[in-house]
């Protein structure tokens, strides 16, 4: 009975992860459906062995109470606080300006020293302070973060590698080894770390970025960033914070990514290059911007900095350059055929009073002159920038005469609470990498504290929180608990060894590298390595090898977890922000688990003399 309960067991695995794959199905359908498999199979066909123990439901669904799980999750939370106050965009100008107009440049900086830190710290804490600097990197530069995420992840790995500290992986390893007697010093295994690292570097960097697919997409990324500008207007009321500024070669260097293409003042128009202007009260500024830099602009001073058209209706309410709060957002919607604001100008239209919402600026297709906001008459197929309330832009959907596009709604920056998110931050990354709490408990504390401290929303943190993560994780856990307490893995460990029995050191070891590496990304690394070391201490002493080879041929190899999301917590990480599937995980992450075995292979059996 116990081998049919090990085939199924691997038949699941096979269909689940070909499923995963093939990007064809919903991957919240593969989890749960690879869970229901698994809940029948021992439901129906219970299993019990001595050596082995039972398999029961509790057993299967203990994935979801899973530490790492909660661990990612909170961190998640914690991510969408930074990005929401803004915390990480100064890191992002210093790295960006060292990168300089290149953003590859900025991406190998970034990623590059994430992975030399990750020598010494674990890479855990690491990618976690990464994340956010890449995502506002991202947003500046106009560059889709599924550039840059999963080369974080990879290249943190294979900076955990160096050192016998840089990975739990590694620690756990020379846990299981002072167990024979043998000893794992801090640089041991660093130069044949560091050659495979280099390896790895130069496909992550230079080939990578190819297969990676624009997640999101880089066109509509690039899009939402820089490439569509809207035409919004500006009246410099008393206390503006634009007051005074100077023009410095014909532009206004002082207003940031505001582009000014018309100033009326009393009456009269000034067209650029603006020469000797100081902006001054009364003053009426047609401006051009990014939907980001209307998004700042609103950040650092409120509602009424942008358009004057419904400035009395914000007097009115309070003083319109005061910061907004965290429900604030902006949206874009498009006048559709029909509509009752068609052929209206904005100033006649009332979409503020109509709607309960702050018109920001509207695009179009074709080129409209310099024309102010207030006197544009609106066209079906025009596009607006609104803000507002969540609870507004939520009443709007049903609106017949406004179409708000889906997934546009996005909170506003609350940059006065930037310092509190970063020291909620810095908490969470010096208790976890100094072993001072676990990373767990630190990181759901953070989470809490960005909800309380309101640099989070309820609803904003409930957005955070990633489904497909959580079903992905929660099943694959039920996957690793049934191949091992079926004996699964260990009658592939026995069979690897059986096949290679007779072989040369090297050959056995490659054949080692290969089975350890391909299982670590079906298990967890640390149950494949874990599983492994004791494994491959037997071979070494069996066919008179060092054992620091295998247990150096270990640790790399139950690191090699590239080819899917499931096998490493870096990658859960950033599956999320990132827009990966899990089929991303497979084209990028193979070729470099096979440059990571072909390198050791080759290189390990120099190092360690045989």
């Amino acid at each position: 009975m116990a081998d049919f309960h090990v085939w199924m067991t691997y038949a699941i695995i096979l269909v689940t992860v070909v499923a995963y794959a093939s990007d064809r199905f919903a991957l919240e359908q593969v989890a749960l459906a690879s869970l229901a498999a698994f809940l029948l199979l021992f439901g129906i066909f219970p299993f019990e062995h001595p050596g082995h123990g039972a398999i029961h439901a509790e057993n299967l669904l203990a994935g979801f109470a899973n530490p790492a799980l909660a661990t990612v999750l909170a961190l998640l939370i914690v991510g969408q606080g930074l990005f929401a106050t803004d915390a990480m965009d100064a890191p992002a100008r210093i790295i960006g300006r060292l990168g300089g107009r290149s953003h590859w440049r900025a991406i190998a900086l970034t990623v590059l020293t994430a992975a030399a830190v990750s020598s010494v710290l674990n890479n855990t804490p690491v990618v976690v302070i990464f994340i956010p600097v890449l995502v506002a990197m991202a947003a500046k530069q106009g560059f889709a973060p599924s550039k840059a995420l999963m080369p974080l992840s990879f290249l943190t790995i294979l900076g955990g590698m160096t050192t016998i500290i840089g990975s739990s992986t590694n620690l756990l390893v020379a846990g299981v080894v002072a167990n024979f007697g043998i000893g794992v010093g801090f640089f041991d295994i660093t130069i044949p770390g560091l050659v495979l690292a280099l390896a790895g570097a130069v496909y992550v960097l230079g080939i990578m970025p190819h297969i990676l697919r624009d997640a999101g997409s880089e066109k509509d990324f690039r899009q939402s960033v820089s490439g569509t500008h809207f035409i919004g207007e500006i009246r410099l009321t008393p206390g503006h914070p634009f007051l005074g500024i100077e023009s410095r070669s014909g532009l206004f260097p002082g207003l940031g990514e505001l582009t000014p293409k018309l100033i009326i003042r009393r009456g009269m128009s000034f067209y650029p290059p603006f020469d000797n202007v100081t902006l001054s009260e009364g003053d009426r500024l047609v401006i051009t911007a990014t939907r980001r830099a209307f998004m700042k602009a609103l950040s650092q001073g409120g509602a009424g900095i942008i358009s004057s058209v419904d400035s009395e209706r914000f007097m009115k309410t309070g003083d319109p350059t005061q910061p907004l709060g965290p429900d604030y957002h902006i949206a874009e919607a498009i006048i559709p055929p029909g509509s009752r604001h068609a052929g209206r100008t904005i100033r006649n239209a009332g979409i503020d009073t109509t709607h309960g919402v702050h018109m920001l600026g509207v695009q179009r297709k074709h080129r409209m002159g310099r024309t102010p906001l207030s006197e544009i008459r609106l066209e079906p197929g025009d596009t607006i920038l609104i803000g507002g309330s969540d609870r507004a832009l939520e009443e709007l959907r049903q609106s017949h005469d406004l179409l708000v596009l889906e997934w546009s709604a996005e909170p506003v920056p609350q940059p006065r609470k930037a310092g509190i998110a970063f020291t909620i931050f810095a908490a969470i990354v010096v208790t976890a990498a100094f072993d001072i709490l676990p990373i767990v408990a630190s990181s759901i504390t953070g989470a809490f504290a960005m909800i309380v401290t309101g640099c989070l929303t309820l609803p904003q943190a409930a957005r955070a929180f990633d489904r497909q993560i959580f079903l992905l994780v929660g099943s694959s856990i039920a996957a690793a608990t049934a191949l091992e307490q079926t004996g699964g893995a260990q009658l592939i460990a026995e069979t690897a060894v059986s096949l290679l029995n007779g072989q040369s050191a090297a050959v056995v070891m490659s054949g080692f590298f290969a089975v350890v590496a391909l299982l670590t990304n079906v298990l967890s690394n640390n149950a494949t390595a874990v599983l492994f070391t004791p494994i491959g201490i037997g071979i070494a002493q069996a066919i008179g090898a060092p054992p620091m080879a295998f247990i150096a041929a270990t640790i790399f190899a139950a690191n090699c977890s590239f080819a899917t999301p499931i096998g490493y917590q870096t990658n859960l990480l950033v599956m999320g922000p990132g827009h990966y599937s899990f089929g991303d995980f497979v084209r990028a992450g193979t070729p470099l688990v096979i440059i990571i075995w072909l390198t050791f292979s080759l290189f390990g059996p120099w190092y360690y003399g045989f």
